[in-house]
């Protein structure tokens, strides 16, 4: 390149943000426009998508101004711009323009993966944007929102926010930085519940632990609670589902094994072996077998086959403790 700077600066003459997490792609080109204008203030940002991309673009954006003033050309989506527009950034990466930052946006995997290797091999910095599909991912994604923040939490709270907002990477960010912002001394999860009651306290997952607790009256309040804020009956069943069939998974797994091997083995991180570990105490091969058909009959009913969705899942909540505490006898 025809300029060089540390692999880990914004203002490097090339960042690709490469995965398909919507928040990380956009919190990557935020940070090089952010540096880019901390150096001057009137720099001119240009967003692109490849529609918008045609041949000449590029060389239009970035030839040399009058004024040297400094620019962000941001590309989104570069896995899918068009071939002869790939030649066009393929031969900029070689000689990138003074005072101008090209931002590739690149989902990653095969589509377009000439340019994300020319790119790599141009000495571009990376920042990976991976798509987060797994709870101890999103977990550790909470982690480091608060201690980005310079905020203390307990384990226990992080957990408990993962399963109050779901998946959505942007509404947990969102969450962090609301209690980050409004809570003095240590996040921990009464805090999370007092913030989030209703999502925390009404999720099919806790209807789930509760019944597979063994707790009857407990996971009927928290159905009836589900129920009233919204959540579809098949998420509660689904949840159900995955409960016992986690308690029937680590009962039967190989004794004798390490913590790490035995998560990885039930396909689960360490912190839910551990949950369901404790949830299991109680549970035999008959009660797992009663508490499946109970789940099985209420998910066909809230898909159709039953008249009343509600009364099916109390069945179900009720079969599944009763299994919990009794074996199924």
């Amino acid at each position: 390149m025809a300029r060089t700077t540390k692999k880990d600066d914004p203002l490097a003459p090339v960042t690709l943000a490469v995965g398909q997490e919507d928040l990380l792609v956009d919190r990557a080109v935020a940070q090089v426009v952010a540096a880019a204008r901390a150096d001057d203030p009137d720099t001119d940002v240009r967003e692109l998508t490849p529609d918008l991309l045609r041949p000449g673009t590029l060389a239009e954006l970035t030839s040399p101004s009058l004024f040297a003033e400094r620019k962000v050309v941001v590309v989104r989506a570069a896995q899918d711009v068009a071939a002869d527009t790939v030649k066009e950034l393929k031969a900029y990466l070689t000689d990138p323009a003074a005072e101008i930052t090209l931002v590739l946006a690149h989902a990653g995997g095969a589509k377009g993966k000439g340019l994300l290797d020319a790119a790599r091999k141009a000495g571009a910095r990376e920042v990976p944007c991976p798509k987060m599909t797994k709870p101890a991912e999103r977990l550790g994604f909470v982690r480091t929102e608060f201690r980005a923040a310079g905020r203390s939490v307990t384990e226990e709270a992080c957990r408990a926010l993962v399963d109050a907002i779901g998946s959505d990477l942007r509404e947990l960010a969102s969450a962090c930085g609301q209690l980050a912002a409004d809570v003095e001394g240590t996040i921990d999860e009464a805090v999370v519940a007092r913030y989030y009651t209703g999502r925390a306290e009404a999720s099919s997952f806790t209807v789930a632990d509760r019944a597979v607790e063994g707790r009857t009256a407990q996971a009927l309040e928290q159905l009836r609670w589900a129920l009233a804020v919204g959540v579809a009956p098949v998420l509660i069943t689904s949840a159900l589902a995955q409960g016992v069939r986690a308690v029937g998974k680590l009962a039967t797994a190989p004794r004798g094994m390490r913590p790490g091997d035995l998560a990885r083995e039930l396909g689960m991180p360490p912190w839910k072996v551990d949950k369901v570990r404790q949830q299991m105490r109680g549970w035999t091969g008959d009660g797992l077998a009663v508490a499946l058909r109970a789940v099985a009959e209420a998910d066909e009913a809230v898909k159709g086959a039953g008249s009343d969705p509600a009364y099916a899942l109390e069945r179900a909540v009720v079969a599944v403790a009763q299994a919990a505490r009794s074996g199924g006898r």
